[in-house]
């Protein structure tokens, strides 16, 4: 999807920009017109998603945990490119503990994939104003809206980016600045590549839970998310989008497992009226 020079003039503050999510999100605003300043832990990570992007995409090393970490992303796209129009807040962590997850997992997960993210936009706002409004795009997951198996702290995260939307979208509304959230499918990423070892197997693990068959590529949260950051969404504010390939619609049957498992009795109709 070619959405060329719909941001020009705009600068963005992403978070996550180490991830895969990360730098396709980057390099779409930057093709779109953005200049883009890029937050993540691991240098050589964001080295790699910067080097593409030129004198556009600059990367620092951020711990969203930390707020001086987070004002100095906030003084370098000051400095560098004079303001602040869009925030983009993709940093996470996949902690996933069960009923032994301790105290201090609870709070480094809300810490880095709630507050981290909730002080960015706190600290941007202001310079969001100076500019006329803005817009901001929290990437969320369907793991917030649906209970799953063997996971209790990243999906409880992500539920509470979907109130932090509805809650800043309408606090931040008289300043023309929009929030809106992703609700992503499973996506390819390094940590899925880590569990599944490859995209073959990675992919038939998540067909049975999207209609299109398959988990998504990077690139395909990406193009939402330049929408969004848009003008073309100027009346799109307090939104969750489902960019899931189908998997909340499908609900609890998915695609029919459970019938190719223990499939009706021999005779049965699914036309036939039997009263």
């Amino acid at each position: 999807m070619s959405q060329s020079g719909s941001l020009d003039g705009k600068v963005a503050l992403l978070t996550g920009a180490g991830s895969l999510i990360g730098a396709a999100i980057g390099s779409k605003l930057v093709a779109a017109g953005a200049r883009v300043v890029m937050a993540g832990r691991n240098e050589s990570h964001g080295a790699e998603v910067s080097a593409p992007l030129g004198e556009a995409g600059i990367f620092l090393r951020t711990d969203i945990t930390v707020d001086e970490d987070l004002d100095a992303l906030v003084d370098l796209a000051l400095d560098r490119f004079g303001g602040i129009d869009i925030v983009v807040s993709a940093a996470a962590i996949f902690e996933c503990g069960m009923l032994e997850t301790t105290r201090d997992n609870w709070r480094r997960s809300f810490d880095t994939n709630v507050i981290g993210g909730a002080m960015l936009i706190e600290k941007a706002v202001p310079h969001m104003r100076e500019r006329g409004g803005g817009s901001v795009v929290i990437i969320g997951s369907i793991s917030g809206k649906q209970s799953q198996p063997l996971r209790i702290v990243y999906p409880t995260t992500k539920s509470a980016l979907l109130g932090m939307t509805r809650n800043m979208a309408q606090a931040l509304a008289p300043d023309n600045i929009r929030v809106n959230h992703i609700s992503a499918g499973w996506v390819w990423s390094r940590n899925i590549e880590k569990r599944y070892g490859s995209r073959e197997r990675a992919d038939a693990f998540a067909a049975e839970f999207h209609m299109i068959g398959r988990m998504a590529d990077p690139e395909e949260i990406a193009d939402p998310v330049v929408f969004l950051c848009s003008d073309g969404a100027s009346f799109i504010t307090g939104a969750d989008i489902p960019v899931d390939g189908g998997y909340a619609a499908m609900g609890p049957e998915s695609l029919g497992h459970a019938y190719r498992t223990v499939p009706v009795l021999d005779g049965f109709s699914t036309t036939t009226n039997t009263k």
